[in-house]
């Protein structure tokens, strides 16, 4: 016979088994994310386009949250080495991954990889988007348009190089790309990473570069190197006196360099809504609004599942580009 007492004892077992089962999730969202730092690990050396839209936006969700927020930069292998540990790090929702477009390069250029963006990461948002910029040393290269740059390569073929953030990255493809479109060799030179080849070519070791607007950004205001035009067909928020490659005479040349943020598989729905809650509020303020147009773009609106589909449709479409350039790993 079952007595009041019982069935009320069966509904608190049954309780607290549903609890128990709930349990990571629960505890994430009751815990009031982040409790501890956060590492978000940027997978180039510090200096360039990732690192110039991480640390702005870290030390905003630092001040938001009263938790540090820290970069944790594993350069290599055109960002694969840093890739590869991010998919084996615990999904506690205390590390995140700050990928970018040679992310979507890499399966393309890479025979093996240690980890599939797709199935080791889920998708968290779209962190910015901006054109590539071709930049050269002015003491190195004397010019001062794209046409002109077009002119120079071709009165000096061979003789030209161009840096970029390594192997397989939007860097190395933009400038195979470049050459197949104006039919011009110029030697690629790898790098571990942006920063590495900008300061390269500030001291005059490299000719040019195909950079993400993002990590030459500085540099072309101080006069550093010389942005003889933006890889899109409109010119770029802060930076209105730099031609676009279409005025330059190479309007099929239209390349862009994004970042986003990934966590690892297995880090609960909670605190991936609070990451995606914290960055929103970030973009809302006036201190990353005024960086992002600094840096010649503005705060984005992609989030999970939509900015999954936008990172498998730039895997298709790198993926082409690759063999349609012949680029190969140097």
């Amino acid at each position: 016979m079952t007595t009041p007492s019982s069935r009320r004892l069966a509904l608190l077992a049954f309780a607290a088994a549903a609890s128990a089962m709930a349990s990571p999730q629960a505890m994430a969202q009751a815990s009031g994310w982040p409790t501890k730092p956060v590492t978000l690990i940027v997978p180039f050396p510090a200096g360039g386009g990732t690192d110039a839209f991480a640390r702005p936006l870290t030390a905003v969700m630092t001040k938001q949250t009263g938790k540090q927020f820290i970069i944790d930069n594993k350069g290599g292998a055109g960002g694969t080495v840093g890739a590869t540990l991010a998919s084996k790090a615990s999904p506690d929702g205390y590390t995140f991954f700050m990928g970018a477009v040679h992310h979507t390069i890499a399966p393309a250029m890479y025979r093996k990889l240690d980890y599939q963006l797709e199935a080791d990461f889920i998708p968290v948002g779209l962190i910015s988007s901006v054109p590539q910029v071709i930049v050269v040393n002015p003491q190195r290269v004397p010019v001062h348009d794209l046409k002109g740059l077009l002119e120079h390569v071709r009165a000096n073929p061979g003789k030209l190089n161009y840096g970029s953030a390594g192997n397989g990255t939007s860097h190395h493809l933009a400038g195979e790309l470049f050459k197949l479109q104006t039919n011009t060799f110029i030697t690629h030179i790898p790098y571990r990473g942006a920063g590495p080849a900008l300061q390269d070519l500030v001291a005059g070791q490299v000719d040019l570069m195909f950079d993400g607007l993002g990590s030459s950004a500085a540099h072309i205001k101080n006069g550093r190197i010389k942005a003889l035009a933006v890889a899109s067909d409109k010119r770029v928020p802060g930076f209105p006196d730099v031609p676009t490659s279409a005025e330059g005479g190479v309007p099929t040349y239209q390349v862009a360099t994004w970042y986003g943020l990934w966590a690892p598989k297995g880090t609960p729905k909670e605190i991936i809504a609070a990451m995606q809650a914290e960055m929103k509020k970030a973009f809302a303020t006036d201190e990353i609004k005024s960086a992002w147009t600094g840096l010649g773009t503005s705060v984005p609106n992609l989030w999970g599942d939509d900015f999954g589909k936008f990172v498998a449709s730039e895997t298709r479409r790198w993926a082409d580009v690759v063999k349609s350039s012949g680029a190969k790993l140097d």
